[in-house]
This record gives C-alpha cells, sequence and structure tokens, in this order.
C-alpha cells in the first residue's frame, strides 16, 4: 500500500498546487528540506516550488496538468503528464502572446513518510518557446 499512498501524494501536488493554486499543498506534501536535482544546491525548494506555480498560474491563468501515467517502484513514483493553458500573463521576460499551449512533462519524485524529498524532471521547454515564439499563422 506504500506505493499507491507515494502516487497520491504526487497526485495530490499536481491536483492541488499547480491545478488548483493551493500553494499550501507544497507545505503539506513537500519536506521542507527537499531537493530539486535541476536547481543549483542549497536552493530553498519548497519556496522555489511556490514561486515556479506563482509564475506558471499567472502566465497561464487556464493552467492545466493532465497526467498521463502515474507510477512508483519503491519510494520513486515516475510521473508522465502533458500542461496545457493560454499564455495571458508574462512568463519571465516573454510579454503574453494569447496562444495556447501542450507541454509534456515527466517528473521522478521520491517520497518518503508521505512527503516528497526529491525530485528529477525534464519538461520540453524548446517545444514551449516554440509555440509562444513562433511567427502568428497567416
Amino acid at each position: 500500500m506504500i506505493a499507491s499512498a507515494d502516487v497520491s501524494v504526487v497526485r495530490q501536488m499536481i491536483e492541488r498546487a499547480f491545478n488548483a493554486g493551493d500553494l499550501s499543498a507544497v507545505d503539506e506534501l513537500l519536506s521542507p528540506e527537499a531537493v530539486d536535482h535541476q536547481e543549483q544546491p542549497g536552493v530553498n525548494f519548497p519556496a522555489h516550488l511556490k514561486g515556479v506555480i506563482s509564475m506558471l498560474r499567472a502566465a497561464f491563468p487556464d493552467l492545466h496538468f493532465e497526467i498521463q501515467h502515474l507510477m512508483a517502484d519503491g519510494e520513486i513514483v515516475a510521473m508522465n503528464s502533458v500542461m496545457t493553458g493560454t499564455h495571458l500573463g508574462p512568463m519571465r521576460d516573454l510579454p503574453a502572446t494569447g496562444r495556447p499551449v501542450q507541454v509534456r512533462h515527466m517528473h521522478f519524485v521520491r517520497v518518503v513518510e508521505g512527503r516528497g524529498t526529491e525530485l528529477w524532471h525534464l519538461w520540453d521547454t524548446p517545444g514551449l518557446m516554440r509555440q509562444l515564439t513562433a511567427p502568428a499563422p497567416v
């Protein structure tokens, strides 16, 4: 049953934090000492994740992650998802384009005692940028 509970932690993070904008889910579901292996050592991952979620939700007010696959092996939960949204707000240095996006993501999360402790992730950033910066269709 541990794998089922671990999968639930990751599903809740996506549904509550990313899809619904409930940042309290980060505090509840992520260990304060959690590590995002794509960030510099020493980065406060919970605070960083809240910033990422806030930035994405401001840039894409209709942000939604659709989970395609979600499975666990031991403490590791693997997830394949598709992020969709309409770019209606600025995202870093890129002003709103009004364009819809669809971006694939892959996450591997170590879950220990009901909380995420480590994250490895990959998302199609080049694909996102192509969708946002390609010349407008004629």
